[in-house]
């Protein structure tokens, strides 16, 4: 990787990606915003993307595999490759134009309004449904730690809603707290997971691994089958690239903390996953509903290693929550900027968009109401089966920006080189944001695209509005 930085791009009136860029980089450039808004340096930038991809879902993923067979560690591997190369792709994009915006920004800088208003839809009702089903899942682990939460439906919805509450609560403090709680929630669940990573490889027994092929299916379609349930491991690469506007130096900051927290995500998810494998038998693995549990144990014996993966998840739940409620107001501030959203989201406090915030935490906040009251019609799990599909769109917008920057000579002048392995990535990138839609599924893709679609209304509303203020 080089350390090449593309000098910034002159601003031309025709491309709608820059218009006020210039304006826009210098006033989140130079605005403090007073003492509690803070811009994040490279350490908080990784944490950002560590902490907003790592969730979860990790401590689930090796039991969830595990009927694949030990192939599955093949197809995670395939993967990683492509979260790299769409990561290195968000970093290139990040140079052309550091600012707030991400996905939405660059798709809207090749495509046009339309497409920048898509993919800042699409971005934000992922986020706000998905903090929606993080917490419900953080509740599941805090019924460990406390059993007497999980006998109430209404002790399960407000702990639920805690959960939501309280990053808001720091990232409505400013800037300055988000990066701090993101800093120590991150150590705090990396630390315990690498250690099981790592540590895992010494009590390694190869007999545990079972068959390479355990189902039947051909190689192809294990990977494949494998594929589908991994495929939505890394999403969140592009979280440094979101919140450019706060972090220092983002034409080169972005890049390394884009690639850097990837990268280290990866080592804990495929290390973790692999000495999971050789911790627990596979007939044992297969039937698992809590394998990070059942590999600490059989590491250090006793029954105590619920407690402490229980412990690991909800912190690194409230640590994925932290980051995405930042990363839920930023793109619609992005969109309002430009006259794409209402213009409330741009109303920006201690340099957190404080009513995207609000309104983001208010509607998963409702969703989770929802769930624990009238949820047995399904509609909270449809809704999450959306953001399936709806978390690829502004991947495949972005990509599809950057091949665009390349082919239309629009990208900044590099060696040819470069300008080579720069399309490679970013053809890899697209096929690998293709991979992910296909992995969504018929259902995930049929009630996305009807999802994704009902905003087209607001952007009419919105396009109509412009052109009267104009006229």
């Amino acid at each position: 990787m080089t350390s090449h930085v593309a000098p910034p791009p002159a601003v031309d009136p025709q491309d709608p990606g820059q218009q006020k860029g210039s304006s826009a980089v210098s006033a989140e450039a130079v605005s403090p915003e007073g003492p509690h808004a803070r811009r994040f340096g490279l350490p908080i930038a990784t944490c950002l993307v560590i902490g907003n991809i790592i969730g979860g879902g990790i401590f689930l993923l090796p039991a969830s595999v595990a009927p694949f067979g030990s192939i599955s560690l093949v197809a995670f591997g395939v993967l990683t490759v492509g979260a790299i190369a769409l990561a290195l792709v968000f970093g290139r994009l990040a140079e052309r134009l550091p600012r707030t915006g991400g996905p939405y920004l660059y798709a809207r800088a090749a495509f046009g309004d339309f497409a920048g208003f898509l993919a800042a839809w699409s971005y934000w009702i992922t986020a706000w449904v998905s903090n929606a089903a993080l917490a419900v899942a953080a509740v599941g682990y805090l019924g460990v730690l406390f059993p007497a939460l999980a006998e109430h439906r209404w002790s399960m919805c407000l702990a639920a809603l805690a959960v939501q509450w309280l990053p808001a609560a720091s990232n409505l403090a400013g800037t300055r707290y988000v990066g701090a709680v993101q800093v120590v929630a991150t150590v705090l669940k990396f630390v315990p997971l690498l250690l099981v990573a790592v540590g895992g490889l010494f009590f390694f027994d190869p007999a545990n691994l079972g068959p390479f092929r355990a189902d039947g299916h051909s190689a192809m379609g294990a990977i494949s089958a494998s594929a589908a349930i991994l495929l939505f491991s890394y999403l969140g690469v592009e979280s440094a690239a979101v919140s450019a506007g706060e972090v220092r130096d983002p034409a080169r900051n972005v890049r390394r903390a884009t690639v850097l927290g990837t990268v280290g995500a990866a080592v804990v998810y495929l290390l973790g996953t692999l000495s999971v494998f050789g911790l627990v038998a596979h007939d044992r693995l297969v039937d698992s509903t809590a394998p990070f549990t059942d590999a600490v144990d059989a590491m250090f014996g006793g029954t105590w290693g619920g407690t402490v993966v229980a412990c690991a998840a909800v912190i690194s739940m409230l640590g994925a929550l932290n980051g995405w409620t930042l990363l839920s107001a930023q793109t619609p501030y992005a969109a309002a900027r430009d006259g794409l959203f209402p213009q409330v989201f741009t109303v920006k406090r201690r340099g957190v968009p404080v009513v995207g915030v609000v309104v983001t935490v208010a509607l998963a906040s409702a969703l989770t109401v929802y769930n624990y009251t009238v949820g047995s019609s399904g509609v909270f799990e449809v809704l999450v089966l959306v953001t399936t599909f709806t978390a690829t769109v502004p991947y495949l917008l972005a990509t599809a920006a950057q091949i665009y920057f390349l082919a239309s000579g629009r990208a900044d002048r590099v060696h040819r080189g470069r300008l080579v392995r720069d399309a490679v990535v970013s053809v890899l990138a697209f096929g690998f944001s293709l991979w992910l839609v296909a992995g969504s599924g018929y259902a995930a893709v049929y009630q996305g695209v009807l999802f994704l679609f009902a905003g087209v209304l607001l952007h009419a509303l919105m396009a109509a509005r412009r052109q009267r203020r104009a006229a």
